[in-house]
């Protein structure tokens, strides 16, 4: 979550929403990203624009270790230089080649990816278990609002639901709407996931309706 840091750690997926030798989409404050896993399964966040014609990254697919766009096949490393053209496949491209590249931690079975310089390492979630993720077309103060609650040290917003208590993540966007990543407590089944998962859906819903009421004022 954005702070007054010079920099923050922003939580983009679950780490099962992105298998070895795959490519996904991702934002954060910053703008859109192409997170990607090697086939070795090192992960890596890549500016989602090749700098060659600016189609979307994240559009590619995954050769190796390389990330390689769809639409002329230029391919890069895990450190963002351009590693081969094939048009040209006896150039070694220059250095002045290569798309941005942001840090990215795996814990606890989310994917985070830094926003500027955080001072930390991203927060550990253990004992939670990941549920779902959805978008909210609203900021992060309405969704405090619609759940009566703040987020604790470690970004974590938990409020009570029907069959207990949920834990939220939440990474904001460069355009007003939010990231919500559902968890779970380890000892919860499978009636408490799907109570979750509702409640998950409610409160997108009164953000969103407080959202468009604040817009409207």
């Amino acid at each position: 979550m954005p702070s007054d840091q010079a920099g923050f750690w922003a939580p983009v997926a679950f780490s099962r929403d992105l298998p070895a030798g795959t490519v996904m989409p991702a934002r954060t404050a910053a703008g859109p990203i192409a997170l990607w896993r090697s086939v070795s399964g090192r992960i890596s966040a890549s500016a989602d624009r090749c700098p060659h014609r600016g189609m979307r990254l994240s559009h590619g697919f995954v050769r190796g270790e390389t990330l390689s766009c769809i639409y002329h096949g230029w391919s890069y490393g895990q450190a963002g230089n351009c590693l081969r053209i094939p048009a040209h496949p006896g150039l070694t491209p220059p250095e002045t080649i290569r798309v941005a590249t942001f840090d990215v931690e795996e814990t606890d079975s989310v994917i985070w990816v830094a926003v500027g310089a955080p001072v930390a390492k991203p927060p550990t979630l253990e004992g939670l278990i990941p549920l779902r993720s959805l978008t909210v077309f609203a900021g992060i103060a309405a969704i405090k609002a619609a759940a009566g609650a703040e987020a604790n040290l470690e970004g974590l917003l938990e409020f009570d639901a029907f069959n207990g208590t949920i834990c939220l993540l939440l990474s904001s966007w460069e355009d007003g709407q939010t990231l919500i990543h559902v968890l779970l407590k380890g000892n919860a089944g499978p009636a408490a996931g799907i109570s979750a998962s509702r409640a998950a859906e409610s409160l997108r819903r009164r953000a969103e309706d407080l959202q468009k009421k604040e817009i409207a004022q």
